[in-house]
């Protein structure tokens, strides 16, 4: 098949178009993509997905504690666990010990929901993956 060439109404450029191969649209049309489930793109982040998996796994956590285990900085720490707050997946604690400030964090009803929707999400796009 030769190539077609196509001319834009408006600018008068001409461009060809590509041959299409024989059958492809019944090929495309038949092969349809395989619906999978959204991922929570809020917990889907590495740092956010990282704090309520550690909270997940502990009561609660400090805001030193989840930096250590994490491996990050104040201020990144800090945006992510907003985050999380604002969509209450995790209740803030502020007090002090002494003379120390200390922040607590620990996961909610809504944030261990979250997580289990999101595990479930992660499995079956495994699932769906392997089998291909």
């Amino acid at each position: 098949m030769g190539r077609a060439s196509l001319q834009h109404r408006k600018t008068g450029k001409v461009a060809l178009a590509k041959p299409r191969e024989r059958g492809a649209v019944e090929r495309a049309s038949a092969a349809r993509p395989m619906e999978l489930p959204e991922l929570d793109r809020l917990i889907h982040e590495r740092i956010r997905l990282g704090i309520v998996s550690a909270l997940a796994t502990n009561e609660s956590l400090s805001f030193n504690d989840l930096k250590r285990i994490l491996k990050t900085t104040d201020g990144n720490l800090s945006v992510h666990a907003r985050k999380l707050e604002e969509a209450q997946y995790i209740a803030c604690a502020k007090f002090f010990e002494g003379r120390v400030p200390r922040t607590e964090y620990r996961l909610t009803t809504s944030g261990r929901r979250a997580l289990a929707r999101y595990l479930d999400q992660m499995e079956e796009w495994i699932r769906v993956t392997r089998e291909e």
